[in-house]
């Protein structure tokens, strides 16, 4: 029987093989004592294969679907396993998980900072649960902190700290800049979409991410109060709750108006109910993201890939129209699934969800497998909120003359909108498989493209509120209405064609532009008919879907994400 002689080297303590064909390359560079790999066999590792892996280390797991099994070893112990006849390949048990270098990617982040576009001078006033000090928030005047303003709302609470880890991890997504990723070590920078714009801290949730309309109107109130002083321009608000009454009545819409018309701008997640089975997910949009005024964010899966060609919809992003006003929302859709940002420690979601607690490995080259780390990664249209906010910093970086209506009138027309038709989603646990498909109620104008926006001169002339999705009953139709107010529809360049794009009318089979509809009411314009989503639903009949309704149940949302996020 041939023999193989291996020989081990240790040069500046890293593993080198004379024979390393079995040895995975980051498993060869790897400078951890221990570390955790997968082996592979050629055929299913029999009672003696088991007992020599066990023998050198720590058996975790099978792998049946690859022959394989996940264990434990010093990295010592490598050469005696690769050795083996029956194994095929050891390879380090590689985290995979989308992050934000693929969410700066899918709405082309990157045009904008090598313009030089990273939202310098601009602040953003984060209502949510505070921000914790992290480095990659420093860099500001002197080297100090770009959080620039603190201040809880929280009753008997002082301070602004989050001791639930929602609101600094909504905070890297717009600002961080990366530093605690970067450099010739590290394998991946996870850096905010603007990453040198200043925060305004504005402390609403507490430990457990609840609050109340107090709070956050309060909140609203001081941003409006402190916009001279820090140059506010974005008001991010990564939370909701059901819809009780109109938008004209809810004092939380009120005061969201109140900061638009202060020229701020407001962006507002939609909510995470898209998976409500009893409308399909329609008519879940929370409040204040149903104010026509304001922007609202669904939410994308960037796929873990950098392009945003495979992007799909994720399904628990909340869909239009509002609830009893029937707006058209949300109004654009951005990266919101598993996002890697920073994290806050100790913080309520850091100590309920520790796997989602970023590896040291996962972005060190050669990382040591320590647990502890920088970065946190969550799901939901919170996130994607906290996307287009940074957005928003670097596309009023370069046009500070901008006004809100002509920010989000400018985000939409230019929103990309090659869109699948469908995508679907199968739950893993409950076995449920969701199918969303794009149209204006889903994905609203698209999916936002920053690089376009940047590039983009028009001027909206006009407000920039959402329309109103009317049912007509004798056409078994629904149209958009315009409020007189709005820019659309007041000029080709302003057209429900080319700042929603028909790919977004379509639902089933019927692909329907108003040529092919019925004569259409003045001012508005048809998007399908016939269609049994519309046509008697409780969307559209007596059923307002107003605060206690089953789509709602006793989930108030604030600050709610989708931790898990989906595959």
């Amino acid at each position: 029987m041939k023999r193989f002689a291996l020989v081990l080297l240790l040069v500046a303590g890293t593993l080198t093989y004379a024979d390393d064909s079995k040895v995975s390359p980051d498993l060869k560079t790897s400078n951890a004592s221990n570390v955790r790999v997968v082996i592979q066999y050629n055929q299913a590792p029999g009672v003696l294969d088991l007992q020599l892996l066990g023998s050198l280390g720590s058996i975790l797991n099978s792998l049946p679907l690859v022959n394989g099994v996940v264990a434990q070893l010093p990295l010592s112990n490598i050469l005696s396993l690769s050795n083996q006849a029956n194994v095929k390949y050891i390879s380090l048990d590689r985290l995979l998980a989308p992050n934000l270098s693929n969410a700066a990617p899918a709405i082309n982040a990157y045009a904008a900072w090598q313009s030089g576009y990273t939202g310098e001078g601009i602040g953003v006033a984060l209502i949510d649960s505070g921000v914790s000090s992290h480095p990659d928030l420093n860099g500001g005047f002197l080297g100090l902190s770009r959080v620039v303003w603190n201040q809880s709302f929280i009753s008997g609470n002082l301070s602004a700290a989050d001791q639930y880890g929602h609101g600094t991890h909504v905070a890297g997504l717009i600002a961080g800049d990366g530093a605690s990723s970067t450099g010739s070590k590290y394998s991946r920078t996870f850096e905010g979409i603007a990453p040198s714009a200043n925060l305004v801290n504005l402390r609403v949730l507490d430990q457990n991410g609840e609050g109340n309309d107090s709070a956050v109107i309060a909140a609203i109130n001081e941003a409006i109060a402190l916009k001279p002083l820090f140059n506010i321009r974005v008001i991010n608000l990564s939370l909701g709750r059901e819809v009780y009454e109109s938008y004209k009545l809810d004092p939380l819409c009120q005061a969201v108006e109140a900061a638009w018309k202060s020229g701020i701008v407001v962006v507002v997640s939609a909510g995470n109910n898209g998976r409500t089975q009893a409308s399909d997910g329609y008519g879940t949009v929370t409040s204040p993201g149903n104010d026509p005024y304001v922007i609202t964010v669904g939410a994308m899966k960037p796929m873990g890939t950098p392009t945003r060609l495979d992007d799909v919809i994720a399904s628990y992003s909340s869909k239009g129209p509002t609830a009893g006003d029937a707006v058209v929302k949300p109004d654009v859709v951005a990266p919101g699934n598993l996002l890697v940002s920073l994290e806050s420690p100790n913080s309520t979601l850091y100590n309920e969800f520790p796997a989602n607690q970023v590896p040291y490995s996962y972005y060190v080259n050669g990382g040591n497998n320590a647990s502890s780390s920088s970065y946190f990664t969550l799901s939901g249209t919170s996130m994607a909120a906290g996307v287009v906010s940074g957005a928003v910093a670097d596309l009023l970086q370069k046009t500070p003359s901008l006004n809100p209506d002509q920010v989000k009138a400018r985000l939409m027309k230019t929103a990309w909108k090659s869109l699948p038709a469908y995508s679907s989603y199968t739950d893993p646990v409950s076995g449920v498989t969701y199918t969303d498909q794009y149209d204006v109620f889903t994905v609203g104008a698209g999916y936002v493209d920053l690089e376009a926006a940047l590039a983009n001169t028009d001027l909206a002339k006009g407000t920039a509120m959402s329309p109103i999705a009317t049912f007509n009953a004798g056409t078994n139709s629904v149209y958009l209405t315009d409020d007189p107010s709005a820019v659309w529809n007041t000029s080709a360049a302003w057209s429900n064609t080319a700042v929603w794009g028909f790919s977004q009318f379509v639902v089933g089979s019927e692909a329907t532009t108003a040529s092919g509809m019925a004569s259409p009411p003045s001012g508005s314009n048809a998007l399908w008919g016939g269609n049994a989503l519309w046509g008697g639903n409780a969307l559209w009949g007596g059923n307002a879907l107003w605060g206690g309704n089953a789509l709602w149940g006793g989930n108030a949302l604030w600050g709610g994400s989708a931790p898990s996020g989906e595959n």
